[in-house]
């Protein structure tokens, strides 16, 4: 192992920076595209975790080291193990888990996107609540270059992006650009690579001055409904907005409205 290496060895896996109610998640192998090893995936568990009970937490922005945001899962360790089917299992039980946590934890999650963001890495890009990516950045889901189906990146590509685009990038492994992938619903905005910070914090700010509480009930019930039958959905949203309606916050924000002020929201 050479000096670079092994300095990469022995530095976080994650990098977390808090700033102001912001936490800003660095994937931190940029050197290798940021790959999502078995410890890298466990490492973005773990601060996924912590920030479920983190009320100081109000935004999370998700981003790569390097020169890209992460080109998915790492193909050496996977071909390592490639005559073992409960580590591979093991693998992608592990991935799916942690993907399911972004949807569960109480902050909206914004993904800052340069590069590359391909196969599993476009799966973390879908299952982020917003992305905004610069003007270069460029997203596919290549398994099938390598002789392999991206069958679990494709759960959260195509929950974006629909079935005709998402087959589309699954049979031909193809890269789109930034502009496709914002035709297509990947993403939210795009931007040149000078102005990503600057967008990323417009949109965490506005956040900010929203309810931490009622963002984090919104959240929740929307990834409950969106999966569900249309009349088990609109049984879901009745019952959180019913819910909500009685919370301080609604009786604040109503009545900061109706007085034409600032709300003044009561926090977790």
């Amino acid at each position: 192992m050479n000096a670079s290496e092994l300095a990469a060895a022995e530095s976080p896996l994650v990098l977390r920076q808090d700033e102001g109610g912001i936490v800003t998640l660095t994937l931190n192998r940029g050197e290798r595209f940021n790959p999502l090893s078995t410890v890298m995936v466990a490492a973005l568990e773990r601060e996924l975790d912590a920030l479920k009970t983190d009320h100081t937490a109000r935004v999370v922005v998700l981003t790569g080291a390097g020169k890209g945001f992460c080109a998915g899962h790492d193909l050496k360790e996977m071909r390592a193990h490639s005559d073992d089917r409960e580590w591979q299992q093991e693998l992608f039980a592990d991935c799916c888990r942690m993907m399911v946590k972004m949807t569960e934890i109480p902050q909206p999650i914004i993904a800052r996107v340069h590069g590359i963001a391909t196969a599993a890495g476009c799966q973390l890009v879908s299952m982020c609540d917003l992305a905004v990516a610069s003007d270069e950045a460029r997203f596919a889901l290549p398994g099938v270059n390598v002789g392999i189906f991206c069958s679990t990146p494709a759960v959260g590509v195509a929950r974006n992006i629909g079935r005709k685009r998402s087959m589309e990038m699954l049979l031909t492994g193809e890269l789109i650009d930034a502009p496709t992938a914002l035709s297509w619903g990947l993403l939210n905005r795009v931007v040149p690579a000078a102005s990503l910070d600057a967008e990323v914090a417009r949109l965490a700010t506005i956040i900010l001055a929203r309810s931490a509480k009622v963002l984090a009930t919104g959240k929740r019930a929307y990834y409950r409904q969106i999966e569900q039958p249309l009349e088990r959905a609109y049984a879901t949203a009745s019952d959180s907005m019913a819910s909500s309606m009685i919370e301080p916050d609604a009786v604040e924000g109503i009545d900061a409205f109706l007085e034409k002020r600032p709300a003044r929201w009561p926090g977790w």
